[in-house]
């Protein structure tokens, strides 16, 4: 009878441990994705102990969360790594296969495709977003022709699901430097610059001959010598302050919505930033602070925007329930060389390689969340994820179920994060996508890229293979994290296995179960082994 007794109370204590943990899980956090521009894996002082500059904010997420040390940008560029973080999709099934837009045209995002805003938008979430949008959006009239800014744009974030948006079209070297809410423009960008040498030799003796700034004066006329080249600008638009203006819209947007969250109503806001992308253009209170240059200081300053973020949850008690992801749109600028030679700072640590490239570092990035209530502090997963998986990731906590043609490339990580491990999909792949359109699989411990050299240029690249030549690099990156000894000749039955797979991953139009989504297959001379 006693043992009985203690049977029945021990399956008594089972069922409501179950119980509590499916009440977490079905429990609405707030959703906060921070997404840098151009930050390599070693630029966070908790991942790189050796980092000539400090980031305590994002150590905290770090800290306070989980770490996944083998997390990935779908893509070594800015674009593509943007449309598959919405859409939970690959970007090159789409009409770009390789390189990024511009920041004035049709959106990448289609029509009708559910993105990670519009999904939670239907299950009852506020949404927002502050920050660079790079996705292209609709202006009237075209560059210098016909513009006329008193009209509202379209095809932009408030199209595509974000209930609020606030920020800059592209890049900063890309044009339109105005800021935009919701879907008009605040101030005509009527004037012209481009490109200006960053002229500083008082606060930077080393200065990277790369960097530059888009300050003023500005010019009335676009540049005679190369028009196309002039960027559309705002009179009183200052590069400087863009960092600070993010975060303070952020903040507001926080201290609006996390009232209506505390009554019911959680909130998703995805904040982009444009650091420290070029140009290097750091607030004038963090120039000078580092002993890493103009790229330090902007680093620090990027780290303390964060922090104002996450100094605003916490004032607004939604902190405790709030699941922040932090990650970055690719590896770091190839200046990330200059860094290391000049600072001894090693942007990408030890992978070969930096943005635009196929090689880890032109896509193996920081890759973070922070959720208190439900995901245990001090957390590494050492398993190879993508930034596509937080679709499926934040469907699965909120128990969402994502239709066949949307999320086709999306895993759930939820599996990781809970005590459900030996849910997770082991046997995925991860595919990797260069600037130039070429391809990469990994698979476990195997990386086989599809080409030979990095794949690094906006151009495709196609590299005549002699006899006997290796066509293609593969790597053991449990052994070899460096890729510097390729055995594509000693594990051919390696080579066929992932070449198979990526092929099947391609031609199906997604790398998750369901049915076949189609896909645009023209103008793709980079799947050449593919028979489409």
């Amino acid at each position: 009878m006693k043992q009985l007794f203690i049977f029945s109370l021990f399956s008594f204590l089972c069922f409501v441990s179950c119980k509590e943990k499916r009440e977490e899980k079905a429990t609405k956090p707030n959703i906060v994705i921070i997404y840098t521009d151009d930050q390599g894996y070693g630029d966070v002082s908790a991942l790189n102990p050796q980092a000539k500059f400090q980031t305590p904010n994002i150590d905290k997420i770090a800290n306070e969360g989980v770490v996944f040390t083998d997390g990935h940008s779908s893509d070594a560029v800015c674009t593509p790594s943007r449309y598959s973080l919405l859409t939970g999709r690959y970007s090159w099934r789409t009409s770009l296969k390789k390189g990024v837009l511009r920041a004035d045209g049709p959106c990448l995002v289609e029509k009708d495709r559910m993105t990670i805003a519009s999904m939670l938008k239907d299950n009852g979430y506020n949404t927002a977003m502050v920050g660079k949008w790079h996705l292209q959006m609709d202006f009237v009239g075209e560059l210098g022709i016909n513009r006329d800014w008193s009209q509202p744009f379209v095809d932009g974030p408030i199209d595509k699901g974000f209930d609020y948006f606030f920020g800059i079209p592209a890049s900063m070297n890309f044009g339109v430097l105005t800021y935009l809410e919701n879907d008009r423009v605040l101030e005509p960008p009527i004037l012209w610059t481009k490109k200006k040498k960053n002229k500083n030799p008082r606060t930077y003796k080393n200065a990277n001959p790369a960097d530059y700034r888009m300050t003023p004066p500005f010019e009335e006329k676009p540049f005679q010598e190369n028009p196309i080249r002039g960027l559309e600008v705002a009179p009183s638009f200052n590069d400087e302050l863009v960092l600070k203006t993010f975060a303070e819209k952020a903040v507001e947007r926080i201290n609006i919505l996390a009232e209506e969250a505390k009554n019911g109503k959680p909130f998703f806001l995805y904040m982009p930033l444009t650091s420290p992308h070029l140009p290097h253009c750091t607030h004038p209170d963090f120039q000078g602070r580092t002993s890493c240059g103009n790229y330090g200081d902007f680093m620090e300053e990027t780290d303390y925007r964060v922090g104002q973020v996450l100094d605003a949850l916490e004032k607004s008690g939604v902190a405790d329930n709030t699941l922040i992801i932090f990650s970055s749109d690719n590896g770091a600028e190839t200046n990330y060389t200059y860094q290391r030679e000049t600072y001894s700072h090693y942007s990408c640590m030890n992978f070969k390689g930096g943005k635009r490239d196929i090689y880890e570092g032109g896509h193996r990035v920081p890759f973070l969340m922070r959720w208190p209530a439900a995901i245990k502090s001090g957390t590494k997963i050492d398993s190879p994820v993508c930034q596509s998986d937080y679709m499926a990731t934040i469907a699965d906590i909120l128990e969402i179920e994502i239709p066949d043609n949307a999320g086709e490339d999306s895993f759930s990580l939820w599996p990781l994060l809970s005590e459900d491990v030996q849910e997770y999909n082991y046997d995925r792949s991860v595919i990797h996508h260069s600037a130039s359109g070429h391809f990469a699989i990994r698979k476990g411990d195997w990386k086989l890229n599809m080409l030979r050299g990095s794949g690094g240029s906006f151009k495709p690249q196609f590299i005549d293979v002699k006899e006997g030549d290796a066509p293609y690099e593969l790597y053991n990156l449990k052994n070899d994290p460096g890729e510097t000894t390729n055995l594509y000749f000693e594990k051919p039955e390696i080579v066929e296995t992932l070449k198979n797979e990526i092929t099947q991953i391609i031609k199906t139009g997604r790398s998750t179960i369901g049915e076949p989504q189609d896909y645009i297959k023209e103008n793709w001379p980079q799947v050449d082994w593919v028979n489409l």
